[in-house]
């Protein structure tokens, strides 16, 4: 149980790396920008790769009637997020610490992930919801309003991951290395489940022979 427990904590503890690492990364590259520019989203906010790169995205998304990128205090999910992961965070080491003194059950490993993997999902779900409103929520006053061929307005969404084309940019959505320490953490804690169970299984066996 001993390992499990070190395992849960350390996989808890890998959480806290989203407050220093971006969560994801969207650049946009055209051959008017031989250097792309990209956004770094974290879960306090989104910040340009490069100085003036939030500056000149929302510059050019004024002329499609595009929505300026938000700043921390816009979105609830900026103050919420970091409260999420912190708590589950320091519940998921509580839980590793209650193992190694034996006052915790493998399961609540388990209960654990379980949560935080619906959180998870739900996170990415909110996300996805925002580059739609994003990308098709435009401003009808805009400077230029660009229509399909059935004289529908075109949609601007970057996509949730992969590459997209959008008018002459090129659009590449991927995780950063805050979301990778995530899945580690997580990766885990599951596995503490799975090794804490054996451990148990065999604590049992033992006892049992024994007497």
């Amino acid at each position: 149980m001993q390992k499990a427990s070190i395992l849960m904590i350390l996989g808890s503890t890998a959480l806290l790396g989203l407050f220093a690492f971006p969560l994801w990364n969207i650049m946009l590259g055209a051959p008017q920008y031989p250097v792309p520019l990209g956004m770094n989203i974290y879960i306090q906010g989104i910040v340009g790769v490069s100085e003036f790169d939030l500056q000149n995205i929302d510059g050019l998304n004024h002329y499609i009637g595009m929505k300026t990128i938000p700043k921390t205090e816009d979105m609830w999910e900026f103050k919420v997020f970091p409260l999420v992961i912190g708590s589950m965070s320091a519940i998921g080491i509580a839980l590793g610490i209650g193992g190694l003194f034996k006052k915790v059950q493998p399961s609540l490993f388990l209960t654990w992930f379980v949560v935080m993997t619906s959180l998870g999902l739900l996170g990415m779900y909110d996300f996805y919801l925002w580059l739609v409103d994003y990308g098709t929520n435009l401003d009808p006053q805009a400077i230029m309003k660009m229509v399909d061929v059935h004289g529908k307005p075109l949609s601007y969404q970057p996509p949730l991951l992969g590459h997209r084309k959008i008018l002459n940019f090129d659009a590449y959505s991927y995780p950063q290395l805050g979301a990778y320490l995530m899945l580690l953490g997580m990766g885990m804690t599951l596995a503490s489940f799975f090794i804490g169970q054996r451990a148990k299984y065999h604590e049992k066996k033992y006892i049992h022979i024994s007497n």
